[in-house]
């Protein structure tokens, strides 16, 4: 297939996924599904990369095999996280109490779902590009090593974050721990690092560099969109939030401000 024929059978997975979250959720009274359908929409387009694009066998399953791992592990996290919980307060806000199905359309699936399809625009350029030079194998190792270390951030800060929760005792407390200690945000930043990891690895040469709107495009979903900053809006005046926000880095890690005395 061209690339136009893999960017049209991608975009019809994205809506399918999609669809069915919409469904799902208009039935169980939630639209946060749609952050399950996040990864998985991802590993639908990256399953028709490999079934259908004609380019480097190699780097197809390759970036099917990254974005499968980490788009598996981001749905089962996001399921469990919201089961048996009501609506995500930052779609709440988003909706602005406006629950007909245009409107939760317009304001939350069709947005994502335009976004899973853009985001992986260079994955599936990628799909019919021939194999990486061996002069970019050092660019590709390097997107290897940024995926592995955005999984490392993501998956223990998730970890570190639901052991904080199941505690009693941090009941209403903001955790700043761990990870959490060195960046608000540690799942966004690694969200972040695996998307950027990724698109190097689909740099074949000089032309890929066309492509790298759509990492930052990424980047600001994860800041501005629907990530951090929409969340610490959801926490406006929980006890102690301005403070974290005044000793702990927004999304790029650092070491905390000491506490004033």
């Amino acid at each position: 297939m061209n690339f136009f024929t893999v960017m049209a059978c991608s975009l019809c997975v994205v809506v399918a996924v999609h669809s069915v979250a919409f469904l799902i959720g208009h039935r169980i009274g939630r639209y946060n599904v749609v952050d399950v359908a996040w990864g998985l929409g991802f590993i639908a387009v990256a399953a028709v990369c490999t079934t259908f694009g004609g380019g480097d066998r190699q780097r197809q399953v390759l970036l099917l095999t990254l974005i499968g791992i980490w788009g598996a592990r981001l749905s089962w996290h996001m399921l469990v996280k919201s089961a048996g919980k009501g609506e995500d307060p930052r779609y709440r806000d988003l909706l602005g109490g406006d629950f007909s199905v245009p409107h939760v359309l317009r304001k939350i699936f069709v947005i994502q779902a335009a976004a899973t399809w853009l985001v992986s625009i260079p994955i599936q350029r990628s799909a019919v590009e021939g194999p990486t030079p061996e002069s970019l194998w050092p660019v590709l190792g390097a997107g290897i090593g940024l995926w592995f270390v955005g999984m490392l951030f993501e998956a223990v800060g998730d970890y570190q974050l639901r052991r904080f929760k199941e505690d009693p005792v941090n009941k209403g407390r903001i955790m700043d721990q761990g990870l959490w200690a060195w960046t608000r945000h540690p799942n966004y930043f690694g969200d972040a690092c695996v998307w950027w990891g990724l698109w190097l690895v689909t740099i074949t040469g000089w032309q890929s560099l066309a492509t790298v709107p759509y990492p930052l495009l990424m980047t600001y979903f994860l800041v501005y969109a629907t990530g951090g900053r929409r969340t610490e809006k959801a926490m406006a005046g929980r006890p102690g939030l301005v403070d974290y926000q005044r000793r702990v880095s927004f999304i790029l890690p650092r070491p905390p401000k000491r506490e004033s005395l």
